[in-house]
């Protein structure tokens, strides 16, 4: 992976964290900046590397699929990563998350082509890997994310009345 898109996947995951945390900052208004950092910093690394693995993990699917499977393998590129900068950019809930996921769907169906001409599935099998993967992926996120929300809750202490 070059370091352009390394620089776009780190650029894409800090922009989705700061999307997904900025409504937690907005209701909470006494939070310091460096806790809200210490959020960021890690939030944007881990959506990084999930945007990271989702060609890997679409073409692990795609293996899986295939009977043969190939030897050459997906990665990111430049043109490949922009638009999903752009739907990281505007993760930002006041801006729309249908747009969002419009423009998440636009970035798959850029990662299917690539796919299918790397495996040899057609256009539409690739798009069900790139799919199910970036589905898969954001889940398991979801999941994790949930999770931490509730350790913290459980050890935040209470407020005596």
């Amino acid at each position: 992976m070059s370091s352009v898109v390394v620089v776009l996947l780190l650029l894409a995951g800090l922009s989705e964290a700061v999307g997904r945390i900025l409504p937690l900052v907005a209701r909470r208004p006494g939070m310091s900046r460096t806790f809200v950092a210490g959020l960021l910093l890690p939030g944007g690394l881990v959506e990084g590397a999930v945007f990271a693995l989702w060609p890997l993990t679409a073409w692990t699917l795609a293996e899986l699929v295939l009977s043969t499977p190939s030897e050459a393998g997906l990665v990111w590129t430049p043109s490949l990563v922009a638009p999903l900068v752009l739907s990281a950019v505007l993760a930002f809930p006041l801006l729309g998350p249908l747009l969002h996921l419009l423009l998440l769907v636009g970035a798959g169906a850029g990662l299917a082509g690539p796919l299918a001409t790397a495996t040899g599935l057609g256009w539409w099998g690739a798009a069900g890997c790139v799919a199910v993967a970036g589905a898969g992926l954001g889940a398991a996120v979801e999941a994790v994310r949930r999770l931490v929300v509730r350790i913290s809750a459980a050890g935040a202490p209470e407020a005596m009345a």
